[in-house]
């Protein structure tokens, strides 16, 4: 007979037997019975629960995530339940591992965390665009697995990972057949940031790109519906956040299969943002950006909007474009860039660049040195090619390592070449502070274009919008100086949470205040209480509460 730390469940529900009773008849067994509420025994006060212990919700867990900013904000979401059920989110007991599957290095990055977490004895649980994509490589055997829509039931995988239980959570959330954008938006999260939200508008995508990974864990297209969005976004600036990020694998594409578009989404967001909080928009692929560009242009000339767009070319060859399956040439990516520079005056594209794709020739990578040259993009992600296994790009004619290589670096030069924001110096610009910088010696803010201006680091410039002049301007900078007789602006309509502080729990504190007063719980209406058999557990006290049927 396997141990407990050998069995592998697939799902929660597969731990129920067949010679259980069904809820049915624990109902009818209960018809009598008065619900009643029941105090947790009280430790005595010299004893403390040990960190070894088996009781979920007494652990600490250690939480790592890479990738984009949609993996970002599935990692606060998930830190967010388990704090709210107890676990301490600190280094120890657990490790939550949220990986990226875009290139090599960061899965690399995701394996070599999983053998360290092993070595060390750790409970180890995996989630992210990997384990989802490829549940089945030798090194996640046996570890238990969050699928990139199922991270609202964190907790439940936690637990059982805890107990020695290998658990396995890949569905699709789906309404009447139809795949839903993921787990709920008003679920407990701990912002990285506590003054800025991440929101994702959609998951997956409408392309076939042949060298995308991602698509295997993300899947088709599916969207947030807008009112959950709009909600979800009001909730944030109560809760004192004074920027938004919107995010997905193509927010371009969003709206497309609940019959509505990303215009008309951000238009309902631009009314719920107080003044001086900013809303900036993730990455858009050209193909679903072309049909809106009249109404984009005036969305991001909006004063709380900012006047930035991400849009992905990876190469200036139509040839290479045929290959990646983009599904535009790059007159496409000409056409949106052009009318955005034309009717949003000073607004920042960034993109990608993809060096050395499988066919690309030396006449195909000048075509694209060229477009950096005559753009002069300010920020450029450049990327050297990467077969991911098992799309179709792995099995194209390489090109050598020794090429990409030299492409990279080559494009690289040309990008250091040229100077963003040298002629900005002298401007005097207003600016929203919201982080500080990584050698911890500025804070950092953004303008209008989101251009990054380093300001002094007084207390007191921290989340709000303040007025500077700019006097010094590097290759990813600016140093803006702060105008003496102005007065910074609170944008937030309320205090920000502190750092790693549960975003929502006010509203969850409210429920469980009135189900113990009442001395019930109706389940549908409370979902952050975890079921445990017959009793419905209170996540932030674990006092146990008797349910009744609804």
């Amino acid at each position: 007979m396997p141990s407990a730390s050998d069995s592998l469940i697939e799902d929660i529900e597969d731990m129920v037997s067949s010679g259980d009773p069904t809820p049915h008849e624990r109902q009818s067994a209960r018809k009598n019975i008065m619900p009643r509420s029941r105090k947790r025994k009280e430790l005595p006060s010299n004893e403390e629960l040990q960190a070894e212990s088996l009781i979920p919700g007494t652990q600490k867990v250690w939480m790592k995530t890479w990738g984009c900013s949609h993996n970002s904000s599935d990692g606060e979401y998930m830190a967010g339940q388990l704090a709210a059920s107890g676990y301490k989110m600190t280094e120890a007991d657990v490790w939550l591992l949220n990986s990226c599957t875009v290139k090599n290095p960061a899965e690399d990055h995701f394996r070599n965390s999983i053998k360290k977490a092993q070595d060390q004895q750790k409970k180890v649980v995996v989630a992210g665009c990997v384990p989802q994509a490829q549940p089945r490589m030798d090194y996640l055997k046996g570890l238990s697995i969050i699928g990139v829509q199922q991270i609202d039931r964190v907790v439940e995988v936690v637990d059982e990972a805890v107990k020695g239980h290998s658990v396995r959570l890949l569905g699709q959330k789906k309404d009447g057949g139809r795949k839903l954008g993921g787990a709920r938006l008003d679920l407990p999260k701990i912002r990285k940031n506590p003054l800025i939200e991440i929101i994702s508008i959609n998951t997956g995508c409408l392309n076939a790109c042949t060298y995308c990974k991602t698509k295997h864990a993300r899947g088709d297209l599916a969207s947030y519906p807008i009112e959950e969005l709009v909600e979800r976004a009001r909730q944030s600036f109560q809760e004192g956040v004074c920027e938004i990020w919107l995010t997905s694998e193509d927010t371009g594409a969003y709206g497309r299969d609940i019959g509505t578009d990303l215009p008309t989404l951000l238009w309902k967001l631009v009314e719920e943002i107080p003044d001086g909080a900013m809303l900036r928009l993730g990455m858009t692929n050209p193909p679903y950006i072309l049909e809106h560009l009249q109404e984009m242009a005036k969305v991001l000339n909006h004063p709380r909007v900012y006047a930035f767009l991400h849009v992905p070319v990876q190469s200036a060859s139509d040839s290479v474009l045929m290959d990646m399956k983009r599904e535009y040439c790059i007159d496409d990516f000409k056409r949106v860039v052009d009318f955005l520079k034309e009717r949003v005056p000073g607004v920042t594209i960034a993109t990608d660049i993809i060096c050395g794709f499988p066919g690309e020739t030396e006449e195909d990578f000048q075509e694209t040195v060229e477009l950096v040259k005559h753009y002069q993009f300010p920020s450029l992600f450049i990327n050297q090619f990467y077969p991911r296994p098992g799309t179709p790009a792995a099995k194209m004619d390489q090109v050598p390592a020794h090429v990409k290589k030299q492409r990279t670096k080559e494009l690289s030069q040309v990008f250091h070449s040229y100077s963003p924001y040298g002629h900005k110096v002298g401007e005097r610009q207003h600016v929203l502070v919201t982080e500080e910088s990584f050698d911890t010696q500025y804070y950092v803010a953004h303008n209008k274009f989101y251009e990054q201006v380093l300001v002094p680091k007084r207390a007191e410039f921290k989340g709000k919008m303040i007025e500077v002049d700019v006097y010094e301007a590097g290759k990813h900078f600016m140093k803006g100086k702060p105008v003496e007789d102005s007065t910074p602006f609170t944008p937030s309509i309320s205090a920000p949470l502190l750092k790693g502080e549960v975003s929502g729990l006010k509203q969850v504190n409210a429920q469980i205040t009135m189900a113990l007063q009442n001395h019930y719980v109706n389940f549908s209406l409370f979902p952050l209480l975890q079921q445990t058999c017959c009793e419905y557990w209170c996540p932030l006290n674990r006092s146990a509460l008797t349910c009744v049927s609804c």
